[in-house]
């Protein structure tokens, strides 16, 4: 295992130059001007203009720009905005909101997701079954935006169960309205993925074997049953984790959540391609980093698959 990890890890470095040579290339070869509004209504003089695209090298080739921002990057350093503000600060201002909300609606969604899968995958066809499948349905079929704004408005606004907008601190407490409705569409997935699993494995001859061995119905679905149909919808959920942080765009517009999202819709509304860019390169070692441990935890819940 340990020489798998170590080799997936090595494998990572060019997927990872790769992925973020093209996210910087995207960014900054994009036509338009990047200090257009930077003056107010005027347009910029020549001069500043002139020290601006010298001092953050935008004549240089594009190779060479990337090269620089990577061997800044190595040192921690994700360069500068336009009005000399740092990214990182920025970022470790809003990563931390951005990964707490990302967690929250990753736990909902597993755990909703998983337990009405597995539900209606062992009773396939009753009440429950049409239930969940009408619920995930409607959950798949409404955009995130309308979820978030119907969740405001009734608990919000008119119940007083919650706050319409989080607080800048974003507590766990707080954000566990707006990580439903961020994780909602995925877990109509899960539980549609988990129901769909279970109900191909409940046919197959290891559980078939299992029964015939007079093994109790827990044992028989939580070690047998279970873990083998949890496979996709692991693969599922260490993806979607990347995709509930790039995501949150509408959902922390919404809740007025001071997070990542926001960050890059405001980067790339004045575009400072700097900010965009070191948001993006974080968010794909994410989702290297939880491809890695999903391969890892294949190991853990198949013990037919082993890693020499």
């Amino acid at each position: 295992m340990g020489r798998y990890v170590l080799r997936r890890l090595v494998q990572l470095v060019p997927v990872f130059l790769g992925t973020t040579f093209l996210i910087y290339l995207l960014v900054w070869a994009i036509p338009g001007d990047p200090f257009a509004g930077k003056c107010g209504d005027r347009p910029c003089p020549d001069a500043y203009i002139t020290r601006m695209r010298a001092e953050f090298h935008l004549d240089d080739n594009v190779v060479v720009q990337y090269a620089r921002y990577l061997g800044n990057l190595v040192q921690g350093d994700f360069g500068q905005t336009f009005n000399g503000t740092s990214v990182g600060a920025l970022i470790a201002a809003a990563y931390p909101v951005t990964v707490r909300l990302a967690l929250v609606a990753l736990l909902i969604e597993a755990v909703i997701g998983l337990a009405a899968g597995v539900l209606t995958g062992l009773r396939s066809g009753g009440y429950l079954d049409n239930l969940v499948l009408v619920s995930t349905l409607f959950l798949i079929a409404i955009p995130v935006f309308v979820t978030g704004y119907v969740l405001q408005t009734v608990l919000g606004l008119r119940l007083g169960l919650i706050s319409p907008t989080v607080s800048p601190a974003a507590g766990f407490g707080e954000l566990i309205v707006p990580g439903f409705v961020l994780g909602s569409l995925s877990m109509a997935y899960v539980a549609r993925l988990t129901r769909t699993s279970i109900a191909e494995n409940r046919r197959t001859d290891y559980v078939r074997t299992a029964v015939a061995k007079g093994l109790t119905p827990r044992r028989v679905v939580g070690v047998h049953l279970l873990r083998n149909s949890a496979i996709p919808v692991v693969t599922f959920l260490g993806v979607d984790l990347g995709s509930l942080m790039g995501g949150a765009i509408v959902t922390e517009g919404i809740f007025n959540i001071r997070g990542v999202g926001g960050l890059i819709f405001r980067s790339i509304q004045t575009k400072e391609g700097a900010t965009v860019t070191g948001v993006v390169v974080l968010l794909v070692v994410v989702y290297l980093l939880m491809n890695l441990l999903v391969d890892v935890l294949y190991a853990v819940l198949d013990p037919r698959i082993r890693y020499d």
